[in-house]
């Protein structure tokens, strides 16, 4: 019986919790573009049980995207794809987070849609700070969604003079992955597949630990005090809700953005924890 096929690209600790909740059943494709890292995933799962392909990629280069949808197409039908690579402010310079958090998407976006099988679905992990970075014009969240993944890093509003701060260039990053997917699920409908996309609050991974230890730390602690849910949020909370979201369940969910952050952006944007 030919299994059908579950691509996680980024094996970091959401990215594990992920592939481990996906994989039951499934041919599952690993990516990542830390060889040892992706090496140690692939032997942990499948000592557990799970079949695994893994794959190094780096998001950043089209070419190596286009080659890891053509592997796992060819295993058998690609029914989930979910995209966690990134990098962070206390990770990257500016330069890079473009790179990868925004141009890494749009080729996941692009390369998967030609491979994707009918009823599949995708998820991207974006970011809560997509909800909360500078505002960009009509115009710019036009070009942003709409303009051919090879092309973008050829706008003018993704030079680098207009992004010198990591963290700003971050949320700018993750806003636009919001706009790639609401496109994307046009081209994705025709071929019968869903595409949206999660904002994760603050997530205790390694990612979300250095965060809470840079410069920006305090203020993500009082954000995490001060939200309805009062704690951070674990992989598993976003495995869940990466489960629901490719699930029949969510069959007429597409093209959104599902905030999964402990109710943090709802008490910043009624004031009742104060942003600084």
């Amino acid at each position: 019986m030919e299994r059908e096929v579950a691509v996680v690209v980024g094996v970091g600790g959401m990215g594990e919790a992920i592939a481990r909740r996906l994989g039951p059943g499934r041919c599952m494709v690993l990516a990542d573009v830390d060889p040892a890292l992706l090496d140690t995933v692939t032997q942990t799962l499948t000592g557990e049980g799970h079949l695994v392909t893994p794959v190094v990629v780096d998001v950043s280069d089209t070419d190596t995207v286009a080659g890891l949808a053509s592997t796992a197409s060819a295993l058998g039908p690609v029914r989930v794809i979910v995209h966690t690579a990134g990098v962070s402010p206390v990770q990257a310079s500016a330069e890079a987070i473009l790179k990868v958090d925004l141009l890494g998407v749009a080729f996941t976006l692009e390369e998967f849609a030609p491979v994707v099988a009918p009823g599949g679905a995708g998820v991207v992990i974006a970011s809560m700070a997509g909800h909360m970075g500078p505002a960009v014009t009509p115009e710019e969240e036009s070009q942003l969604a709409l303009t051919p993944a090879r092309e973008l890093a050829a706008l003018p509003i993704l030079e680098a003079s207009r992004h010198p701060d990591p963290g700003l260039a971050y949320a700018f990053a993750k806003r636009a992955n919001h706009l790639r997917v609401r496109a994307a699920s046009v081209e994705w409908g025709r071929r019968g597949a869903r595409i949206n996309s999660i904002s994760p609050g603050i997530i205790s991974t390694s990612m979300g630990q250095a965060e809470l230890q840079g410069p920006t730390g305090s203020f993500m602690r009082d954000m995490v005090e001060g939200s309805g849910a009062g704690r951070l949020g674990t992989p598993d909370d976003i495995a869940a809700a990466v489960e629901f979201l490719v699930s029949p369940a969510a069959s007429f969910v597409t093209g959104t953005d599902l905030l999964v952050d402990g109710g943090v952006v709802g008490a910043l944007m009624t004031g009742q924890i104060p942003f600084r």
